[in-house]
């Protein structure tokens, strides 16, 4: 019987290394039955990997079975959830199963969602429900096609538990999801540190994530200030790729912040239908704090909240310049996303700049699909656009009769600006189009069809289906 690679794996134990003022040592749960129902076989090869030398077995034997001897960490953190600081938190029903270097060098935790309680369950069951874990599969698979910087899920295994949930029809069928990302190391992370005075552990934490994560700012006199400017830079990076594929976190506490600047943990989320800025994912998040339209200024928030540890080590003036960076970090990324999904290049133009204005107002007043806008510019875009702004859209599926003037602006805008880019530019833009528009985004409905079938008659082909038309490039 040949061996598991998944075992077998050089894992690391670069955060243990801190010590267990950190993290708590945890268990994983004994389940009653282990299907896999869903490999990324793209994930296998960063870690040095070949698919097809790994079984389907291994995956459940090692992320199922929890098979081994690994040590399982509980990371402890704090958080502001909804704006009110929470004292009562870490890792309640997963742990950092692993770290591993993949091919390219840089370090991956492996983290679980779903494999029983910890010393942080706060009397939960510790458990995943089985469309928790669909839900975030397809949720991280359509935003890393997307361009969207984000963890993603390496493996999701149904575990036979019966749940009970006042979000889902119950009882409801359980799993156990891997996560793969740079680090599960949170803003809240910090914060539990700062609540307990432990000036110490932060220096020791701030040194480790700037070791390992920040490695280039590893020799410089001022890393630390350097360290919270460029994690400002992530951030708003991160939030104006969210912005421009349309997709509202619903929960972005600072718990849900990680310190490397990745998008994780997908719970409520939604990718919005129509461009509404008052769009509201969390059907709990009653006063729209994390609706779609405020995710920069939330995102700003919980990085001038995450000042409060940090001025244990860092001046408060080093803070204060590399926040106040946030806006045109965001705006350059945004700006830059968004003429890409439009097929052009961020040039110094302030043509550019009125059609994106134009066509943000198109989406917006229109309350067209949002995804489907771009899809079908991304499929119908001709060379023959350039020579007839008539031919522009001509086979629109969407009836903007109602906005006939605001349509035919945003027609001769986009004609003119190729009529001022060069023949042989055309090629380019095509593929800039298709390369930045997704043809498929999981919308709610979509997502709730392939869920029924799976709940309804154990028929996965719907997932399946739309999962790879998610992934097309």
């Amino acid at each position: 019987m040949s061996a598991n690679p998944l075992l077998l794996l050089d894992y690391e134990p670069s955060l243990e290394r801190l010590g267990d003022d950190y993290y708590d040592l945890v268990t994983a749960a004994d389940f009653p039955a282990h299907i896999l129902r869903f490999r990324n076989n793209d994930l296998l090869p960063k870690l040095g990997l070949q698919p097809q030398s790994v079984s389907d077995a291994d995956f459940v034997d090692a992320f199922g079975k929890f098979q081994g001897s690994r040590p399982f960490l509980a990371l402890r953190y704090h958080g502001y959830q909804f704006g009110e600081y929470n004292a009562f938190l870490g890792d309640g029903r997963g742990f950092l199963y692993g770290q591993a270097r993949g091919t390219a060098g840089a370090l991956y935790d492996l983290g679980t969602k779903g494999s029983g309680t910890t010393p942080y369950s706060r009397g939960g069951d510790g458990r995943l429900t089985l469309k928790g874990g669909v839900r975030e599969v397809l949720a991280a698979e359509a935003l890393h096609r997307a361009g969207v910087t984000t963890s993603r899920c390496l493996s999701l295994v149904e575990t036979g538990d019966s749940l009970w949930r006042g979000d889902e029809p119950s009882p409801t069928r359980s799993s156990v999801m891997i996560r793969m990302q740079q680090s599960h190391i949170r803003f809240g992370t910090f914060e539990r540190l700062h609540t307990l005075d432990r000036k110490d552990l932060i220096a020791i934490l701030l040194d480790h994530v700037i070791e390992v994560y920040y490695p280039h700012l590893w020799g410089e006199s001022d890393r630390y200030a350097l360290f919270y400017a460029e994690l400002v830079q992530r951030v708003a990076e991160l939030t104006a790729q969210w912005m421009s594929a349309g997709f509202c976190h619903a929960v972005l506490n600072t718990d849900n912040m990680a310190i490397t600047g990745e998008s994780f943990d997908y719970g409520p989320f939604a990718f919005i239908p129509t461009l509404d800025p008052s769009f509201t994912a969390a059907y709990f998040d009653h006063f729209g704090r994390y609706s779609y339209g405020r995710q920069p200024a939330i995102c700003r928030w919980n990085l001038e909240m995450l000042q409060r540890p940090l001025e244990r080590v860092i001046s408060s003036s080093d803070l204060e310049a590399g926040l106040s960076t946030f806006d045109q970090h965001y705006e350059r990324m945004y700006r830059q996303r968004m003429l890409s999904k439009l097929g052009f290049e961020a040039l110094d133009n302030s043509e550019f700049d009125d059609l994106l204005k134009l066509t943000l107002q198109l989406l917006k007043e229109t309350q067209v699909g949002y995804h489907s806008f771009f899809a079908e510019l991304a499929q119908q875009f001709a060379n023959n656009w350039r020579e007839d702004v008539g031919n522009i859209f001509s086979a629109a599926s969407v009836s903007l009769g109602a906005f006939a003037n605001l349509w035919d602006t945003w027609k001769n805008s986009y004609f003119n600006l190729l009529l001022s880019s060069p023949a042989v530019e055309m090629d380019a833009i095509a593929q800039r189009l298709r390369h930045h528009n997704p043809t498929t985004t999981p919308l709610r409905p979509e997502i709730e069809t392939a869920w029924e079938a799976i709940a309804q008659k154990d028929d996965w082909t719907v997932f399946d289906a739309l999962l790879q038309q998610v992934q097309a490039k």
